[in-house]
Formats: structure tokens, C-alpha cells, sequence
């Protein structure tokens, strides 16, 4: 096939493998590149060193990998169908797992996915002399600068990509390859208008203005990428949320309508969606590393785990069931533990006395 064949039938081929959409673009992001330069000097990236040490191979994708003209960015839905967020939120005894994380690693099950889509276009484009490789959150690529260019939607507010009809709960998947396909003709215009929803609904206020998020103060943030303690001045902001947030997305109105995965890989495991706090921070060890194997709740460690739990337990009612495994978890916990653990045991206390 010609390359103009391809453009016409990848996106085929994608359907096929379970993707809901796909856009090609080329690999200019100078657009983007003032941005995403400003957000980095500003601090704004917190700990997460690695967003500057591959800069520039994030902003010009021929140079991660030699010869690229052409990206296929390709879109997978994720929110499982009854998930109820907003409903665990409102149960200050259950914990909120982000709802990307619910089932498994999407790093394995999107990559997998795309690799055998490159390998259909690379078989279609025999001999000529075609080259790919497949990503997913997993290498320093701008993905969501890609899907825009490549008309999958356009960056919201929140900083996520949004699409009309898709909204945001997708992820995003490329394909680096030389190929000089046709590129998508359609890019998405900004849809956001006067709304704010995301800015003022973010508990930790976090993005700070349209398209800039702080991600020092953002929930995300703090119960994953950082393995540091949590700021005291954000922790009662962050009520039930042990891993991740998704309250910009849960209160954007491109969301209302927003179809639900297919997908069986990504139903919740473990009754993670709905399972009470005292019982997750009572799993040792061992059963953290069982119960979460091939999930992306293995980007934390156990300690990062408690952390979370302790402070979600502090934000909590106050219970004889909460009281108890705080009080036990702490004579074995590590000083980070142990310190998130005491704000926990002080906060439900302090909160007894008001209530007397």
C-alpha cells in the first residue's frame, strides 16, 4: 500500500484492536514548546526531574527516535460503566482510586494494542524501508500536544485533552514512524469557553489558571509522584483520594455524556471502587503487592500506600475501627508513615472534642 492507503485504513485497523480513534500529525511542536518551557521554569513539575532531563527529545519526537516525520496518536476509553465516582467521594469511609487505575496497567494492555497495530501498517508498507515504535505514558513524549495536532481534541483548561464527543476519559497511545503518511486535516477547536468548572472544583486549587496546573499542589500529584510527606496545609483537602484525583474531569461538562470502556481489562479489581479505608490500610505488605500486580497502583510504593490511607482515615469520621488500625499501624510504620499516621490520630481527635 501507498502511504495515503494506509492513512485510510489504520484507522480501520485501530477499531479492530480496540481503539475508538486515531489522528496522524507530523512531529513540529513549536507551538507548544513556549509553554511547556515557561511551565518547567515556574517549578511547576514539583520533583518530577525527569520532564527536564529529556526536554528535547519530548519536543522534537525525530530526535527520540531517529528519522521520525509522522506520529499516530490513537485514542482508548477507560471509565468503566457504573464506576459512580462521585458517589465514593461523597463516602468519606471508602477510598477513591483514580479511575484509570481501577483495573489493569493500561501502560500494557494500550502498548500491546499499538505495537500490533504498527506491526499491520509495517506489513502493509513492505519495502519501504519503514521504521516504528509504540508509546504510551512511557517515554518522554507530549502526548497530549501530539493528540491536539493530530485532531483528537483540544487541551482544556485542566490541561487534559478533550474531545466534543469523547470528553477526557481516555488514554492516549502513539506510534513513531518514518512514513510519510498524510496527516489528519481536522484539528479541534478550543471548546472551553467562559466555563471554570475544573479551576474552581479542583480541592487543592491546583490549576492555578487555564492550562496551568501547579502540580505541587495537585492531588495526583502528591498521592503518587511524590514519595515525600504530604504538605499539612493540603491534606484535609484531599478528603478520601488515596491515589490520584478526578475531580477536574468529574465536573467538566464535555464529561456529562461520556462513553464508557469496553474494555474488560479495565473493570475495577479487588473492589477497589468501593472498598472501606480501614480495610485497605489493614492489607500488610504482601497483600498490597498481590492485589495490585500488573495494576498501575504499583507506580507506589507501600509507604506511599499508608501515607495516603492515613491521611484519608484523618479526614474521616471519627471510629473505633479507624482509631484502632491507625494506633496499630504505627508501631511498625517508617518515620513518613508514622508522621501522617499522628496528624491522622490528632485531626480525628481534635474533631471529637468540636463535636462534643
Amino acid at each position: 500500500m501507498s502511504p495515503a492507503e494506509l492513512a485510510d485504513v489504520i484507522g480501520v485497523w485501530a477499531k479492530e484492536l480496540g481503539f475508538q480513534q486515531i489522528g496522524i500529525t507530523d512531529v513540529d511542536l513549536s507551538d507548544h514548546e513556549p509553554h511547556v518551557r515557561a511551565w518547567l521554569d515556574k517549578g511547576f513539575h514539583g520533583s518530577m526531574g525527569y520532564l527536564e532531563r529529556n526536554l528535547d527529545k519530548r519536543l522534537h519526537p525525530e530526535q527520540l527516535e531517529e528519522d521520525t516525520c509522522r506520529v499516530v496518536v490513537a485514542r482508548m476509553n477507560y471509565l468503566p460503566e457504573g464506576a459512580e465516582p462521585l458517589h465514593i467521594l461523597n463516602d468519606p469511609e471508602r477510598g477513591y482510586v483514580s479511575r484509570y487505575a481501577l483495573g489493569r496497567d493500561y501502560h500494557k494492555v494500550v502498548r500491546r494494542r499499538l505495537v500490533k497495530l504498527a506491526q499491520r501498517i509495517d506489513a502493509a508498507a513492505t519495502d519501504q524501508g519503514q521504521r516504528y515504535r509504540a508509546f504510551t505514558d512511557s517515554a518522554p513524549v507530549l502526548e497530549k500536544a501530539l493528540g491536539e495536532k493530530a485532531g483528537l481534541g483540544w487541551i482544556g483548561k485542566h490541561s487534559l485533552l478533550l474531545d466534543r464527543d469523547a470528553g477526557s476519559w481516555f488514554f492516549l497511545g502513539e506510534i513513531y514512524t518514518n512514513l510519510p503518511l498524510p496527516v489528519t486535516d481536522a484539528p479541534q477547536h478550543d471548546h472551553c469557553g467562559a466555563c471554570k468548572a475544573c479551576i474552581n472544583n479542583c480541592p487543592t486549587q491546583a490549576i492555578i489558571g487555564p492550562k496551568q496546573v501547579d502540580a505541587r499542589r495537585c492531588i495526583s500529584y502528591l498521592t503518587i509522584e511524590s514519595k515525600a510527606s504530604i504538605p499539612e496545609a493540603l491534606r484535609e483537602s484531599m478528603g478520601n483520594r488515596i491515589f490520584g484525583c478526578d475531580d477536574c474531569q468529574l465536573y467538566c461538562p464535555w464529561n456529562r455524556e461520556t462513553p464508557n470502556t469496553a474494555e474488560s481489562d479495565f473493570s475495577p479489581r479487588h473492589n477497589l471502587d468501593q472498598t472501606a479505608l480501614v480495610s485497605l490500610f489493614e492489607w500488610s505488605e504482601s497483600t498490597f503487592n498481590k492485589n495490585t500486580e500488573g495494576s498501575a497502583i504499583r507506580r507506589i510504593n507501600f509507604d506511599q500506600w499508608q501515607r495516603n490511607l492515613a491521611v484519608a482515615l484523618g479526614n474521616g469520621p471519627r471510629s473505633e475501627a479507624a482509631l484502632t488500625a491507625l494506633k496499630q499501624r504505627r508501631q511498625t510504620a517508617s518515620p513518613m508513615v508514622a508522621e501522617h499516621i499522628d496528624w491522622a490520630l490528632q485531626t480525628l481527635t481534635a474533631r471529637s472534642s468540636l463535636d462534643e
